[in-house]
């Protein structure tokens, strides 16, 4: 029976959902918002419903959704879906942000929903033979799996090899082991752009005494998407990049004989197997449980998972010399924040989940800060100041007593919170006059090298360029440059700079809608996606 399926983004890979649904009868409708693309469409698919944005197509009725748009809208998105409590499929990764992923997974569950991550490979018919046989004992106990993903391009500008190609391989990992690594090594080298690895090898740890490695590398000769996985009685390999993507089993091993290690080189067996499509396979599964099945591969705590594991290779990667972390006994949940060796973290101090503090910084006693921070380099973190969630503080910024940040505030590298307005060495000074307080609202940016004169609130949203000086309060939305600061336009929730208007405008990046009252700017309008590259 078909399903009324909606797709959310129509760029490369929406336009691969797009064309997979209406094969299996289940594309019902299309959101998109460049008006070209939906003219486009209408004509190769003319009997669905087309919408400008989301809340659009959720007034209509669909059984399901899957988005398909850039992965920094994932989240919003899929939360806007799980709250109309409408089954939803997110393309990986499900967030940028493990805590994110945590909360979307427990708002489906809250909500009684069904939450799938697009973690495709874990339908591609090869990785499933694998599973299915591995299962069964064809190659005893499992005790060893590599992963190697190489290939010359396509080199990514605004993420590092570990986060474009690895999910695919953890995914994978995950579904044929069953459990969370305990230990992660990854080391890399950086070659082309100085602050994004282009290779790495990561080694992971598991109960039991399974180990594996991801080698991923876009500097590489030969294209290579190879799978092997080892164990006590023989060996399978799986190479999706050759021409016949044959699974084969080695009758290979290691055999004990008289107390002496004997090798063990038998026949090499050609693996049948169902050649469907993945995706195919995967949107067909999606859509078979809109009755209210539950979600058995690619579920949300899958794509928690792999968003943990991934977080924690990298916190390894970054970290000198390719240092080690380890999973503890406790669950994620519960398992803290990251602290450089060379930093200093005071007594009495709170640290939310996730959050990582970089070398040679120093958090004193009686501050708060919240989850999935990031302090850099060289940061001091004063007594008694509050720091909200998911707030990234660059290189070499003093954060005084009396500052507050709320949640995903940017301080860019070196710039500048003063703490009292006519200081004077001679004749210091304490009270009320000392740490007067300055407020930095949420999701508010504050370019490199600008300067804060204590007292002043800074509006949410708000843009303030590198250099600049704030000497007053800042409206939200409000875009400052200059020596003394002063507003030059808008900026929009997402960064981009608004064009000129009067009363109402569209953001040309994320397409959020504003509108002007009383000579401040605020939301009129819900989200809509922009088409995905």
């Amino acid at each position: 029976m078909s399903k009324r399926i909606c797709v959310i983004g129509a760029g490369r890979w929406g336009a691969n959902h797009i064309r997979t649904l209406a094969q299996l009868g289940h594309l019902a409708g299309i959101v998109e918002p460049d008006d070209n693309r939906r003219r486009e469409l209408s004509t190769q698919f003319p009997k669905i419903h087309y919408f400008k944005d989301v809340q659009s197509a959720l007034d209509a009725d669909f059984d399901g959704f899957t988005v398909a748009t850039p992965a920094e809208t994932h989240a919003t998105i899929a939360e806007q879906i799980i709250r109309c409590k409408k089954p939803v499929l997110v393309e990986k990764p499900i967030a940028l942000k493990a805590p994110e992923a945590r909360r979307l997974r427990d708002l489906a569950k809250a909500n009684g929903v069904n939450l799938m991550v697009g973690h495709v490979l874990l339908f591609h018919p090869a990785i499933r033979k694998i599973r299915e046989l591995i299962d069964a004992g064809k190659i005893g106990k499992l005790e060893y799996l590599y992963s190697n993903r190489l290939n010359l391009g396509t080199v990514r500008t605004e993420e590092n090899i570990l986060w474009s190609f690895a999910p695919h391989d953890i995914s994978i990992f995950q579904y044929l082991i069953g459990k969370r690594p305990t230990e992660i090594v990854s080391s890399g080298g950086a070659f082309i752009q100085p602050h994004l690895h282009d290779t790495t090898l990561t080694i992971l740890k598991y109960p039991d005494n399974i180990v594996g490695h991801i080698f991923l590398s876009w500097l590489h000769p030969f294209k290579e998407h190879r799978i092997v996985a080892i164990g006590s009685k023989g060996m399978f390999s799986y190479e999706d990049s050759s021409d016949d993507k044959d699974i084969l089993f080695f009758e290979k091993g290691i055999d004990w004989v008289r107390g002496e290690p004997i090798k063990r080189d038998g026949p090499t067996e050609v693996i049948p197997y169902d050649r469907a499509m993945p995706l195919t396979t995967e949107l067909q599964y999606f859509a078979d449980r809109l009755d209210g099945r539950p979600i058995e591969i690619a579920d949300g705590q899958n794509g928690v998972e792999v968003l943990e594991i991934l977080e924690e290779a990298t916190a390894s990667l970054l970290s000198q010399k390719g240092a080690a972390t380890t999973r503890p006994s406790a669950p994620p949940e519960t398992s803290g924040f990251f602290a450089h060796d060379t930093s200093c973290v005071d007594d009495n101090v709170q640290i939310g989940e996730g959050t990582k503090i970089w070398h040679f910084s120093h958090v004193q006693s009686g501050s708060k800060i919240g989850r999935s921070c990031s302090l850099g380099q060289n940061v001091n973190v004063g007594e008694n100041v509050t720091i909200g969630n998911c707030v990234k503080i660059q290189n070499n910024v003093s954060v005084y007593n009396g500052v507050t940040l709320e949640d995903y505030v940017f301080c860019g590298p070196s710039m500048v919170f003063t703490n009292i307005p006519d200081p004077r060495c001679k004749y210091p000074q304490r009270g009320s006059d000392f740490n007067r307080e300055t407020l930095v609202r949420e999701g508010a940016s504050i370019g490199a090298n600008a300067t804060i004169v204590c007292g002043n609130t800074i509006g949410r949203h708000a843009m303030i360029g590198a250099g600049a000086v704030v000497t007053k309060d800042v409206p939200d939305y409000a875009l400052m440059v200059g020596v003394p600061a002063r507003q030059t336009g808008w900026a929009c929730e997402c960064g981009e700079v608004l064009p000129g208007f009067k009363h109402e405008v569209d953001c040309p990046r994320c397409g959020l809608k504003y509108k002007s009252e009383n000579g401040r700017l605020c939301p009129s309008k819900p989200t809509t996606v922009k088409q995905s590259s």
